[in-house]
């Protein structure tokens, strides 16, 4: 697959149902997700509706998310350019592509080793480089590359993963969905010291559960 014209024209209206109807306002999102060819992260069965408001199957029984849910996520982390950013659920790697297409610094981790060798290689074939692509336990973080400017939990978590806050900046942000399967709402925290932070509430999502561990 390449990326044409066509695809090109469907990002555009992408963006704009992002901008008017989702309410996404953050032009540097909007710009990354214009740039992001989102049909070469899934099968091309589905490329057709790639631009369309759908989250898709993946490997591993996984989903690739909404493309509204990627730039609200996004929107909430307040993401500039330089800023070191910790993914937790690397995925097909499209999130990974939207925070490098936003200027992060991306320290990624998957536990699913079929999609851990999708996106490196994906990610790769785009001439996109993470600093950091992990194999592993999302919910150990990366302690080695801690602290954090901000952390971005792409699956749902039943309990907030306290170790993930540990390694944040102080002043960084955490955005993860938190709750039951099918009941999740997503939080983005707020580190104002060692051990306090602002908690604000962004209303109800449906993401994949975070699973701990690896699955080879």
């Amino acid at each position: 697959m390449q990326d044409s014209f066509v695809h090109k024209g469907k990002r555009k209206i992408l963006v704009d149902y992002l901008r008017q109807r989702i309410g996404i306002s953050d032009e540097n999102v909007l710009r990354a997700m214009s740039e992001v060819p989102r049909h070469l992260f899934i099968e091309s069965i589905f490329e057709d509706f790639a631009y369309e408001d759908r989250a898709f199957p993946i490997l591993a029984h996984q989903t690739i998310s909404h493309p509204s849910t990627v730039a609200e996520q996004s929107e909430l982390l307040q993401v500039k350019a330089g800023e070191k950013v910790l993914e937790i659920g690397t995925g097909c790697g499209y999130q990974t592509a939207v925070l490098l297409a936003m200027k992060a610094l991306v320290y990624t981790v998957e536990r699913q080793k079929d999609l851990f060798d999708f996106s490196k290689k994906k990610l790769r074939e785009l001439h996109l480089y993470p600093k950091f692509q992990s194999f592993g336990d999302g919910f150990a973080g990366l302690p080695t590359f801690a602290p954090f400017d901000k952390i971005i939990v792409t699956c749902g978590a039943s309990t907030l993963p306290t170790e993930l806050l540990k390694q944040l900046n102080i002043g960084g942000k955490m955005v993860i969905p938190l709750g039951p399967v099918d009941e999740q709402v997503l939080f983005r925290f707020t580190k104002l010291g060692p051990t306090e932070f602002e908690k604000e509430e962004f209303g109800a999502y449906k993401f994949v559960p975070m699973l701990g561990s690896t699955n080879q």
